[in-house]
């Protein structure tokens, strides 16, 4: 039976988290939506906490004491019990209503990894800094090239995945290039087969609370190599 459940990693999110979840929850494509803690010192947490305690579909976790989105991603990959997981960030840069697209596509190929692509197709897009809208399509031909496969946004959030996929190979990574890791180690899978669709975005400044940084540029072009 298809199900599926929604990471959302926080860290620091007490001006946004209680929208985003809202939108998500008025999306209803999901069966189960986890949000995860990353060390927050801000209110974030009692946010999540009385969010979970209104929802019985939604549950709240806490990483260790390491920072990072692939920590938060890694704690609650043992927790999830659907088919299918995808990744929310707790900002407002994606639109959940766009994950109704990639479910369907992975409905219909439930083996697939279904990336939600912010530079295909004619939707809606706001990039505030045009240097990482182009560093995140250059990373994305060199990802192609390197790997052999087409993929136009490999930085992308939206990345849903088989669960049987993803527990059968290890995650290493503790920060953003995490998204690298996922793509390369799916790739290696039997059978992989990767769909994009097209999706919004609302990119956020760093005054609003933007976190990745020209460092994780480079970490991304390490970890493509990497893998």
């Amino acid at each position: 039976m298809y199900r599926l459940d929604i990471i959302v990693p926080f860290y620091n999110e007490e001006e946004y988290l209680q929208q985003s979840v809202d939108r998500l929850v008025k999306a209803d494509i999901h069966n189960h939506i986890y949000l995860v803690n990353n060390n927050s010192t801000d209110s974030s947490k009692q946010i999540a906490l009385d969010i979970s305690d209104k929802h019985h579909d939604i549950s709240y976790l806490e990483t260790t004491r390491e920072q990072g989105k692939g920590v938060g991603l890694r704690c609650a990959i043992t927790r999830v019990k659907g088919s299918h997981i995808v990744v929310h960030d707790a900002d407002l840069e994606y639109f959940p209503e766009d994950l109704q697209a990639l479910k369907e596509v992975s409905i219909n190929n439930p083996a697939a990894l279904i990336l939600g692509s912010r530079f295909i197709g004619t939707m809606l897009r706001k990039n505030n800094y045009l240097r990482t809208k182009i560093a995140n399509q250059v990373m994305s031909k060199f990802f192609s090239l390197t790997h052999r496969v087409s993929v136009t946004d490999v930085a992308t959030c939206y990345k849903l995945i088989p669960l049987e996929a993803l527990k059968s190979f290890t995650l290493k990574e503790k920060g953003f290039a995490i998204e690298i890791e996922l793509i390369a180690k799916y790739l290696k899978t039997p059978n992989a087969e990767i769909f994009e669709v097209p999706i919004r975005y609302q990119g956020r400044t760093y005054e609003q609370g933007k976190k990745i940084t020209f460092k994780d540029g480079f970490k991304y072009l390490y970890s493509i190599l990497k893998y």
